[in-house]
């Protein structure tokens, strides 16, 4: 758990399997004299190996105590329910803090680990076949920006995205992790900048100088909505990984950056050779390349008609790359030569 809301689904998880309210699940940080072999949170499998293990090892109980139940209520232990705080079998009833301390009493082992890989996946290197990943997400959002022609700054005014999280376990997490994501991605996109001086140092590496997003940065109108969907896979509750997936969807930011500047530039028929991070000045330096671009076109009339039917595919030279800044020069200073 590191705040993207593991520790709650994994709760959900298991207070689904006995049929217990949300409040008496209690998750305990991950501790390796308990559990020696632990995955790491990683490459947007939290909830699905966490999630699955839970399963597992809450459905072990859970048999344990349905044989406990059927030797009180009569019965099959497969017709066993645990719903609502009590246990349910041939007729009749009991809480369940009674079946528990019944077990206990009766010296059942009231606890269990479980595992679970990830299934179908494996992938040939050398020969580049395979089933690399168990299922897909996906996604779609629409960005509106607004640039500066002058200063090269730009403003999201608004993003709608729609995301697939399968059948979500928790839509508010979800959503979350989605805004964050997207917030996040623009960010690398856009203002995360890395530079070095000319003696290799680099100077982007505190806050002050490598640009975070910022809740500024947030668009005033950001709707997210999740995709009403349901993994054709069986993943824990049929969910889908909501970590990294979004991190793709500010695309959308910097390509409307990038329409943006074109449409400054009257007449321009060609896409802007923006580069990324899309910084003030990757747009003040692609404004200008289109604009120099331009130029030479009106300049040279017969290669603008030489080259009109094939203006989509012809992209104008990219503006040349600023000189990294001299040692103990400011890396602000350097970004404004």
């Amino acid at each position: 758990e590191m705040g993207q809301g593991l520790n709650t689904k994994v709760a959900q998880v298991v207070a689904n399997q006995f049929g217990l309210p949300l409040s008496r699940v209690r998750v305990t940080a991950t501790d390796t004299s308990k559990i020696a072999n632990t995955s790491a949170t990683a490459a947007s499998t939290g909830s699905d190996l966490n999630g699955m293990a839970a399963v597992a090892a809450a459905q072990t109980i859970r048999a344990r105590l349905a044989e406990v139940a059927v030797r009180q209520l009569g019965g099959d232990a497969c017709d066993v329910q645990f719903a609502r705080g009590s246990v349910s079998v041939n007729g009749g009833a009991l809480p369940f803090e009674q079946l528990v301390n019944a077990a206990y009493l009766a010296r059942v082992q009231l606890w269990s680990d479980g595992f679970y890989a990830t299934p179908k996946v494996h992938w040939d290197a050398k020969t580049l076949t395979g089933h690399p990943f168990y299922y897909f997400a996906y996604g779609a959002a629409v960005s509106e920006v607004v640039i500066d022609t002058l200063t090269g700054e730009w403003k999201l005014v608004r993003a709608d995205v729609l995301h697939d999280a399968g059948q979500s376990i928790n839509p508010a997490i979800d959503l979350g992790q989605i805004e964050g994501g997207f917030i996040q991605g623009m960010g690398w996109l856009t203002t995360e900048e890395l530079w070095w001086n000319r003696d290799g140092r680099l100077m982007t590496h505190a806050p002050s100088t490598y640009k975070i997003p910022a809740v500024s940065d947030t668009p005033a109108a950001f709707h997210v909505r999740l995709y009403d969907n349901s993994n054709a896979e069986p993943t824990v509750f049929r969910s889908k990984a909501v970590g990294e997936p979004p991190l793709l969807l500010p695309f959308s930011v910097f390509l409307a950056i990038r329409d943006a500047i074109a449409a400054a530039v009257p007449g321009a028929r060609h896409a802007p050779p923006l580069r990324a991070p899309a910084t003030p000045e990757a747009i003040l330096d692609a404004l200008d390349a289109l604009r120099a671009w331009q130029a030479s076109q009106h300049a040279d009339p017969t290669a603008a008609a030489a080259h009109a039917d094939n203006a989509d595919t012809h992209t104008p030279p990219a503006a040349p790359t600023p000189d990294a800044a001299p040692q103990g020069e400011s890396p602000d200073a350097s970004l404004a030569h």
